[in-house]
């Protein structure tokens, strides 16, 4: 019967790049940059690596539709490269790939890789399907935007558990002041002046409620694993290891767009595939053992109805656990420590990889002004695609035996 894989892959290092508008990058200069400094970290030669996988989502604006060009800015030794790509949770996905080549037993060492150039695209947000594959007449979704479709799922949250509208926007501007309190912290965020509620909740609107602080930004930006099994990290020297303690996947069946039971006020992936992953870390109670997270905060909305997805606050109660801090840098379980996806930006193939590197820094110390106190579990949480079909993937690394 299967047990999962917890416990059986260590992350031997990790290196992400600065985020931000990298006009002068290429995807294969973002890429040498957070790999550098991840193979450091490892303490490895590039001929210790055995296979790689590279997440990275619009291809035609982006890598090319091969893996090969992370094989040739990296000088990878002949190995294979394997380019994945699911909407938003492509990072993770890639992840998922080197953890378990290395679970399998397949592979001793492998890396897993993230990019997305976004900035470069001549487009204020994701690429339109004409700019992508050379069309005239064709875009992503014409009769819906990303932030018309979170606005909707705002608007079926506050319906569903009759709370006044400007009460969820007082909540939704609650997270956009924590996270970008985070991100000031960070010298790696694109995102670095700290926002007041009331910048928040006067600022322009894009779709209501979703005013211009509840959507992120549009960057540049690169992350990267190398994994192995605890028993080579610790024979490479490595003291403290920290060990994939669960990686799940849930995407959707069209359930949702076929709107028969769903309400349009919570994710039915996050909600599987948060459950399963509890089940494989052995997490009984994730409010009271989840150290950290990062979600997927593409919108404020998103990351306050994650809440209620990750089993963490009751349904319908998010808001009140939002505003009493629980979320907060000084709360119970701080969410978007480094700032998340509203001060990273969320270049695509990289965001999920970019989150894991955060849960992998405060679990061994190295988060600096921004450090938790003794974290053991990190959840890391990917949402791609929109409200009504949608993939999700959940992550959760801690310190390897606990």
């Amino acid at each position: 019967m299967a047990s999962g894989i917890k416990d059986k892959v260590a992350i031997l290092g990790m290196g992400c790049t600065k985020f931000g508008e990298r006009w002068n990058s290429s995807s294969e200069d973002l890429m040498f940059e957070a790999f550098q400094e991840c193979i450091k970290d490892a303490g490895i030669e590039k001929k210790d690596i055995q296979a790689t996988w590279l997440g990275t989502c619009f291809d035609e604006v982006n890598v090319g539709k091969s893996a090969l060009s992370a094989s040739l800015s990296l000088r990878l030794p002949n190995i294979a490269v394997t380019r994945v790509e699911n909407f938003c949770a492509s990072g993770t996905e890639a992840f998922r790939g080197a953890v378990y080549a290395v679970a399998s037993g397949s592979c001793d060492i492998a890396m897993a890789i993230g990019v997305e150039k976004l900035k470069d695209i001549g487009y204020g947000g994701l690429p339109e399907f004409s700019s992508a594959i050379g069309t005239t007449n064709a875009l992503w979704f014409p009769n819906l935007t990303a932030p018309g479709g979170f606005a909707m799922l705002a608007t079926g949250y506050a319906a569903k558990y009759g709370i006044d509208i400007m009460e969820v926007k007082k909540a939704m501007a609650h997270v956009s002041v924590k996270s970008h309190a985070n991100g000031a912290k960070n010298p790696k965020a694109h995102l670095r002046r700290p926002v007041t509620e009331e910048q928040v909740l006067n600022s322009p609107m894009i779709a209501f409620p979703l005013g211009l602080f509840d959507c992120c930004g549009v960057s540049d930006g690169s992350a990267c694993a190398i994994v192995t099994t605890p028993e080579i990290a610790r024979s490479l020297g490595k003291k403290d290891v920290v060990s994939v303690k669960a990686l799940q996947l849930s995407l959707s069946n069209g359930t949702e767009l076929a709107y028969s039971d769903w309400d349009g006020a919570h994710f039915v992936t996050t909600t599987k595939a948060s459950k399963a992953a509890y089940e494989e870390a052995g997490i009984k109670d994730p409010r009271k053992e989840i150290s950290m997270m990062e979600v997927h905060d593409c919108f404020s909305i998103t990351e306050l109805i994650t809440m209620e997805d990750l089993h963490i606050s009751p349904r319908g109660k998010a808001p009140e656990d939002v505003l009493n801090g629980f979320y907060d840098a000084d709360g119970t379980i701080p969410c978007q420590i480094d700032g998340g996806l509203k001060c990273f930006g969320h270049p695509i193939g990289a965001s999920g990889l970019r989150m894991i590197y955060e849960m992998y820094l405060q679990i061994l110390g190295r988060a600096g002004d921004r450090q938790l106190k003794d974290p053991v579990f990190g959840l890391t949480h990917n949402l791609g695609g929109f409200p009504m079909m949608n993939v999700c993937s959940v992550a959760i690394v801690g310190k390897h035996g606990a």
